[in-house]
C-alpha cells in the first residue's frame, strides 16, 4: 500500500508540470497569421527559406502528397493546371513554392520522376521535404498507410502573413488555381 501513496505526489507533479509548460504542438497556419518560416532545398541544392522569398513578394506555397507508394495523379493534375495557368502567378508578382515532402530514402529519385515532364516558370521552386520536417511543422503530416501529407495551400502576402489557407484531408478537395491568383491580391 505504501508504494501507491508515493506515486500520487508524482502524478500531481507530472500534471503541473505538464500544465505550467504545455507541450509545443506543431500548427498549421491559418488566415491572419504569421506563417512559419523554413528552409528547403530544390533538387539541385539551392535552398529556399520562406522569409527571404516572402520580401521579394507574395508567394502561393502547395504541399503535395509526395510519393505515397506512387505518383499522386491529383498532384500531378494540379501541378500542370498551376504551370499552364503561371501568367496568372507572374502578373501578382508572386513566386510559387511546391513542396514534394516524404521519407529520405529515396525522396530525390520520386521527386526527380514526379517534375521529370515539367518545365516550370521562373518563379516556381519546387523543395523537397526529406523527413517530412517542414510537413511536421506545419501540422500536415498525413499518418496513414500510403500516405505523407495532406495537400494544403497557402498564399503570404510580403509581410509573411497568410491572406488564404485551404488544407485538404483527402486526396481531392484542393485548391483552384483561380481561387490562388485571386488570394493573391489580397494585401
Amino acid at each position: 500500500m505504501k508504494p501507491f501513496l508515493l506515486l500520487i505526489p508524482m502524478f500531481a507533479l507530472t500534471v503541473a508540470s505538464t500544465e505550467a509548460h504545455p507541450p509545443i504542438m506543431d500548427k498549421t497556419p491559418q488566415t491572419g497569421e504569421l506563417a512559419q518560416d523554413f528552409e528547403l532545398r530544390t533538387l539541385d541544392g539551392i535552398p529556399v527559406k520562406l522569409s527571404l522569398v516572402t520580401e521579394k513578394g507574395p508567394v502561393a506555397l502547395f504541399v503535395l502528397r509526395g510519393y505515397p507508394g506512387a505518383q499522386s495523379a491529383v498532384c500531378n493534375r494540379q501541378v500542370v493546371d498551376l504551370i499552364n495557368k503561371s501568367s496568372g502567378f507572374m502578373d501578382a508578382g508572386a513566386t510559387v513554392i511546391l513542396v514534394y515532402p516524404g521519407a529520405a530514402d529515396k525522396l530525390e529519385v520520386h521527386a526527380k520522376e514526379f517534375i521529370a515532364d515539367k518545365v516550370l516558370p521562373r518563379n516556381f521552386r519546387f523543395v523537397l521535404d526529406p523527413g517530412y520536417t517542414f510537413t511536421n511543422k506545419y501540422g500536415l503530416r498525413w499518418n496513414a498507410k500510403n500516405e505523407t501529407a495532406y495537400p494544403a495551400t497557402f498564399v503570404m502576402n510580403a509581410k509573411g502573413l497568410v491572406t488564404y489557407a485551404l488544407v485538404s484531408r483527402s486526396q481531392g478537395g484542393r485548391a483552384r488555381t483561380e481561387e490562388v491568383i485571386r488570394a493573391l491580391s489580397i494585401k
